[in-house]
């Protein structure tokens, strides 16, 4: 038979996830680390993979990086769970909290996986939009959650793509409102060097996501974690893929979290970096920025799109945000290196005087 029964109905209408990745000599469009793995770290990662034996399973739970990451947290290591990137935990908290059912609150714009994985599981998204400025219209959540009916919520802090923090006071006043799950996911956080983790020590409805792909140069090796209560990982653990993190990436990030103060320096050159981006962004005639406590700038500029397109033409890849809801005209750009930035900084500003 040359044909194939349609596919579960929840897929229909949806558009894959598109990261927008295309070749381009200056890569500003996906929050990537500038600077690769140093030398001196590769040899020591390469003398730990060798040791991994290629024929059998990895340690299906990470167990000796879930005991460094719990002891740097000051956690236990059934308060950590690791995943296949960040991403793959962000699904599992629609797998484990959403479905038919159910209501996930988001609070758009933000990172639009979010809702997508709603989707995918049945679960009705409930969306409080977020304030003309990016911040989260606080009383609205509060009035939200006070209804009762929501599963589970997702605050992004720093906030992807706006940039802006979430207040910890707020966190705090959100999680004593509801027993609905309240994810932080905390991937920028290095950046802003502001965590909710001390929120964890009174509220089992929380739970925390990090990753490895910025602040540790890992984007490649696809790493994340969750910190939470006991009680909570155990419902992760349910609903996640056997063997999902390999022995390979384990490795990596063992030799890599051992030496994570090595990055301070990286992390530090990136925040100053990020303060000369906003400057320069900022004196260019049509621009309005956003400030931004991560490791990317959202600006907004007449005719985005084809600015874009100018951009890319001059070896610029930013991302384009310019057709999605509540960021219309909207591009950002990742902090990059200081020769990076520089050029473009020098792009733009020949971009906006075309448009003058």
């Amino acid at each position: 038979m040359n044909r194939v029964c349609a596919s579960a109905p929840q897929l229909q209408g949806i558009t894959p996830y598109d990261p927008k990745y295309l070749p381009a000599e200056t890569l500003l469009s996906a929050n990537e680390n500038p600077s690769d793995v140093e030398k001196e770290l590769r040899r020591e990662i390469s003398g730990e993979i060798r040791r991994v034996p290629l024929n059998r399973y990895p340690d299906p739970l990470a167990n000796e990086l879930r005991d460094m990451i719990a002891e740097a947290n000051g956690l236990d290591r059934n308060q950590v769970l690791l995943g296949n990137g960040g991403d793959e935990l962000l699904f599992n908290i629609a797998l484990a909290w959403g479905g038919p059912g159910r209501k996930f609150l988001n609070l758009p714009p933000t990172f639009s996986v979010y809702a997508a994985n709603a989707r995918l599981t049945g679960t009705e998204t409930v969306d409080v939009p977020r304030l003309e400025d990016y911040s989260i219209d606080e009383d609205a959540v509060l009035a939200r959650v006070s209804q009762g009916d929501i599963s589970y919520v997702i605050i992004t802090s720093p906030n992807n793509p706006t940039g802006g923090l979430a207040d910890g006071g707020f966190v705090a006043r959100l999680l004593e409102a509801t027993d609905a799950l309240v994810m932080v996911d905390e991937a920028y956080f290095e950046f802003s060097r502001r965590t909710v983790r001390p929120l964890l020590d009174k509220h089992k409805n929380l739970v925390i996501l990090r990753t490895f792909s910025k602040a540790f140069s890992l984007a490649a090796v696809r790493l994340g974690y969750v910190l939470g209560s006991e009680e909570v990982i155990r419902e992760f653990i349910k609903v996640r893929q056997p063997y999902s993190v390999d022995a390979l990436s384990q490795a990596v990030a063992r030799v890599v979290y051992r030496n994570r103060a090595k990055f301070e320096p990286g992390i530090q050159a990136i925040i100053d970096e990020r303060s000369r981006l906003l400057d320069g962004l900022s004196r260019i005639p049509g621009v309005s920025t956003y400030p931004s406590d991560a490791n990317y700038l959202m600006f907004r500029i007449k005719d985005a799109a084809k600015v874009w397109e100018q951009l890319y033409e001059c070896g610029v890849l930013v991302r384009d945000f310019s057709h999605a809801p509540y960021l219309e005209n909207c591009l950002r750009v990742t902090v990059g290196s200081r020769e990076e930035n520089d050029r473009f900084l020098q792009a733009m500003k020949e971009v906006a005087i075309a448009h003058l």
